[in-house]
């Protein structure tokens, strides 16, 4: 059968979904398309050349190099198409962004036809996406004399693909789409049991809203009554976009409501405009702007005074909210780019400066973030080969440097890896910096986004200057299905060649890695002052400093080597007092949240800001635990302030891991893995020496707040709870609710138990098998009440517990441990009261192939409590997901409930549990 039968065939089966053909990316299929326009008495002919102009994928897919090589005939005459004109391949040339499309741009405009020369030179001066290749040849042909080559340099040095852009829209005009009540997760918007379907556009945005048809119904209809305005989706009363960091949930509200991308290329839609009470996640707001999106922070529900200016607080000590203006559905408002305001009518509602900086505003202007990142590189070669200064085209980097002031951690980052910023400076929070990354991650849900952002902006290679970067396979781990099965090894194999380490071979050499990204990158990451960007929200190291980041931004990074962001303030977090013995380092992470709330008055003083924890003593494995739950606290990144000694001691750690990755075959052509190992060498050098020592603030360091943790009433387990029958719709389903496990009175039913994701590492592994033998010793048996799953976060704690006896103990008491040569190839939907060792991965944590039964209370150790996240609601009682420690979450399994304090000290009796112990050291410089 040919490959355009196959698709023809695909078509109808996506009619009856509802869907259009699926844009295609094959050179194969594209070149008998081509061949089928070339037959003019061919019966598919027109449909072909519909295909052909509308539905080819650009950038560097095979097929738009059979498309430009097609036009390039056209172009030059060897093919004669009626419908094509020279001046429409052009033009369809020009919307082709990059890679194989420049090549013949290039080709045309350097040959010798003066009037394709021209044509072609008018439309390489609005292309942005060039590399190394493309302006080797633009170089050479200048230098030797090529007079439009002259004439396109000249172009790029003004920068006149940005220049001679339309100016953006003094007033937008908008309507208002309430999309749900309190904080709202990506969850809603991209949900991820529908992960696998992320890379095919139109499909997964019939998701959105977690395929609540009446609530896609709702929004055509707004749309059709609201022809000439925007659609702004608004999360009331919360934050918009937190929880995962997915450009899917951006590309799916920018399919309903933004502004098609390119008349020829289906389904890529661009600026969405969204907004949320008390504004939008850091990450998501960074993947807004890779779409040339607006962010708004509405503030339009404030807390209620009383006549001495004091909060009104209700009967359970909550502030009052009252509304200050109203966003309900259906609400018309202007956006006023000029003054920076949000109206309705003409009665000003907010001021809205930060969602229309300099920088914002050319995202907007521009069409998206990568088209400024690369057309600044682009000016800068242009000049450079001129020998003039590059004009000021582009906002200038806001630079902020303040006079006798010293320097948190994060700024002394950001002023370390900063690229073109003025020499000597030194740069304090709310600059706007770009800077050079030093590891990169992606992951499997999103990296299929990844690969597709990485042919649309044409890159082949990684970044030379990116000292590592690592594509996992921990979000798809625990069911290798079909889906899994399709886009798992075409994502390796892309990732692969394009120089990442990934966690399966397309060669089938090594074993099959599925160990979370987070922890991987915990451990390549041996520099502490390194920048890393990974797929993630969950891209918090404890060493160096992380950001969560959309596939878009991971691609920008892998393929370019940096990023660009505002240096972030800090909030400072010391610790006094002492653990007691039964605690766990979790409930301390969890206390840091109820004490901020509480001494700040119920202000989240952590959002939007980097929170530098002095954590001192703690390896990086244990500070992980902080650091990870840092994105639950909706903070921008986190920074672990550690002791000489305890850096030390975690490079070697992570040396020792590089090297197992080494030893199984990892390390590419290019020694990556080794390179890293010779880098944290280096370093620990420089600690040893003193030449360098491990970072640490300046004694004079500013902070947006400082925050001390007092461990001393730190009496019981710390509980983080959904609280799904809040009667405040907007306190539901956030991270901020903190409970001690006294509240519970031991009476809490608990239907499932997980104890996995990146929050734990060996030591709680350690922590279950102890705590198993403990109660068999105790009670002459271990009888589980409800199901215990169990997912070690990657194989390297697997090997260390079976060399140290401890999964030994695990396999005696399971009654189900994952088989690599058998892999699950369907979701488990009903469980037993039985442990359950599953494979090293994510798990029920990400929700896309694993969920909990309908309507379960569920105590897992991971960080996500979003609704329908790890569990769905049920008929009768909703799903609800707690957060505690491993040893709480063990013992609710075994009693069936929660336990009372009583019981759960007799469980943890002489385990060692992961402590900690405040620094005595004073960690500044």
């Amino acid at each position: 059968m040919s490959l355009y039968k196959g698709y023809t065939e695909e078509i109808e089966e996506r009619k009856g979904q509802g869907l259009h053909p699926k844009p295609i990316e094959d050179a194969d299929l594209l070149n008998e398309i081509i061949d089928q326009i070339k037959d003019t008495n061919h019966s598919d002919r027109e449909d072909s050349l519909k295909f052909f102009i509308y539905n080819t994928l650009p950038g560097t897919t095979s097929a738009a190099g059979a498309k430009s090589k097609f036009l390039k005939e056209i172009i030059l005459g060897t093919s004669v198409v009626e419908e094509i004109s020279t001046a429409f391949a052009f033009e369809l040339l020009s919307h082709m962004k990059g890679g194989p499309s420049i090549e013949v741009l290039l080709d045309l405009a350097l040959g010798d036809d003066a009037a394709i020369a021209e044509h072609a030179a008018k439309v390489l001066k609005t292309q942005v996406f060039l590399y190394d290749a493309d302006t080797d040849r633009l170089e050479a042909a200048y230098k030797s004399g090529n007079a439009i080559a002259k004439e396109i340099i000249e172009s790029y040095a003004q920068a006149e693909f940005f220049t001679k852009l339309p100016e953006v829209d003094e007033e937008i005009e908008i309507v208002t789409f309430i999309a749900g009540e309190g904080d709202i997760s990506t969850d809603l918007l991209s949900p991820g049991a529908d992960a696998h379907s992320r890379s095919d556009r139109e499909l997964h945005g019939q998701s959105i809203f977690e395929h609540d048809k009446q609530m896609q119904s709702d929004l055509k209809a707004l749309k059709e009554q609201h022809p000439d305005k925007r659609v702004m989706l608004i999360a009331e009363k919360g934050t918009m976009g937190v929880g995962s960091s997915r450009m899917s949930g951006v590309n799916n509200v920018a399919l309903w409501t933004g502004i098609q991308a390119s008349p020829y290329v289906p389904f890529i839609n661009i600026a969405p405009i969204i907004a949320g009470t008390n504004g939008i996640s850091p990450i998501f707001l960074t993947t807004v702007g890779v779409t040339g999106g607006i962010g708004i922070d509405l503030k339009n529900w404030v807390k209620k005074k009383d006549a001495d200016g004091n909060n009104v607080v209700d009967a359970d000590g909550e502030a009052v909210l009252e509304e200050a203006y109203s966003v309900a559905t259906g609400t018309v408002l202007t956006i006023n780019t000029k003054t920076k305001k949000l109206y309705n009518g003409d009665q000003e509602l907010i001021d809205i400066s930060s969602s229309l900086t300099p920088q914002k505003v050319e995202f907007i202007k521009a069409g998206g973030s990568y088209a400024v990142v690369f057309g600044k590189k682009l000016q800068t070669f242009a000049a450079k080969v001129l020998g003039i200064e590059a004009p000021v085209v582009y906002a200038p980097s806001k630079e902020i440097t303040k006079e006798g002031q010293g320097l948190t951690a994060v700024e002394k980052i950001f002023n370390k890896n900063a690229v073109g910023t003025t020499p000597g400076a030194t740069l304090h929070a709310g600059s706007d910096v770009r800077v050079e990354v030093n590891i990169v991650g992606s992951q499997d849900t999103t990296g299929l986004m990844t690969s597709q952002e990485l042919e649309a902006m044409a890159a082949t290679t990684i970044s030379p200057i990116v000292d590592g970067a690592y594509q996992s396979g921990c979000h798809t781990a625990s069911v290798w299905d079909k889906k899994a099965q399709v886009n798992i090894p075409k994502l390796m194999k892309f990732m692969n060649d394009f120089g990442l380490i990934t966690g399966r071979d397309p060669k089938g050499v090594y074993h099959a890695m599925t160990d979370v990204i987070h922890k991987v990158l915990n451990d390549i990451t041996v520099d502490d002052w390194a920048v890393i960007i990974g797929g993630d929200s969950h891209t918090r190291m404890s060493k160096g400093v992380a950001f969560g980041a959309d596939s878009g931004t991971v691609a920008l990074a892998l393929a370019t080597g940096e990023a660009s962001m505002p240096i972030p303030e800090s909030v400072k977090v010391t610790f006094k007092g002492e653990m007691k013995p039964y605690m766990d380092f979790r409930d301390v992470v969890h206390a840091t949240q109820a004490q901020m709330l509480s001494q700040y008055d119920g202000e989240n003083v952590f959002q939007g800001r980097v929170i530098e924890v002095h954590i001192g003593t703690l390896t990086s494995d244990q500070a992980f635990t902080f650091t990870d739950w840092t994105a639950e606290m909706k903070a921008k990144a986190s920074i672990c302030i550690s002791e000489d000694e305890t850096l030390i001691e975690s490079l070697e750690i992570a040396k020792g891991r590089i090297q197992i990755m080494i030893e199984k075959g990892m390390d590419n052509e290019q020694q990556v893995l080794q390179g890293l190992i010779d880098i944290a060498d280096k370093r620990i050098k420089e600690i040893k020496s003193g030449e360098k020592p491990a970072i640490q603030p300046d004694a004079d360091a500013k902070y947006y707040a400082e925050v001390v943790v007092d461990l001393d009433i730190v009496g019981e387990p710390m509980i983080a709870d959904p609280d799904v029958n809040n009667i405040d719709v907007s306190k539901r389903y956030t991270h901020d609710t903190i409970r001690p496990l006294s509240y519970y009175g031991g009476e809490k039913k608990v239907d499932l138990g997980f104890v996995g994701s990146c929050m734990v590492h060996k030591g709680d592994m350690k922590i279950l098998a102890q705590m198993l033998k403990n109660i068999e010793q105790q009670q002459g048996k271990v009888e589980f009440q409800a199901p215990l799953v169990v997912a070690p976060p990657t194989y390297n704690i697997v090997d260390e517990l079976k060399e140290e006896g401890d999964w030994e103990v695990l396999q005696k008491y399971s009654g189900f441990e994952f088989d690599d040569d058998a892999p699950k190839n369907d979701a488990r939907t009903k469980y037993e009261n039985i442990l359950y060792l599953e494979r090293p991965g994510c798990n029920l944590c990400m929700g896309n192939q694993e969920k909990a039964e309908p309507g379960d209370t569920v105590m897992a150790t991971s960080t996500r409590l979003f609704k329908g996240r790890v569990v769905k609601d049920g008929e009768d009682k909703k799903g609800e997901s707690l957060l505690s420690s491993t040893p709480v979450v063990v013992l609710s399994t075994i009693l069936g409930r929660t336990p009372k304090m009583d019981e759960y000290e007799a469980a943890v009796q002489g385990i060692d549990l992961t402590k900690f112990k405040p620094s005595t050291k004073q960690l500044v410089r």
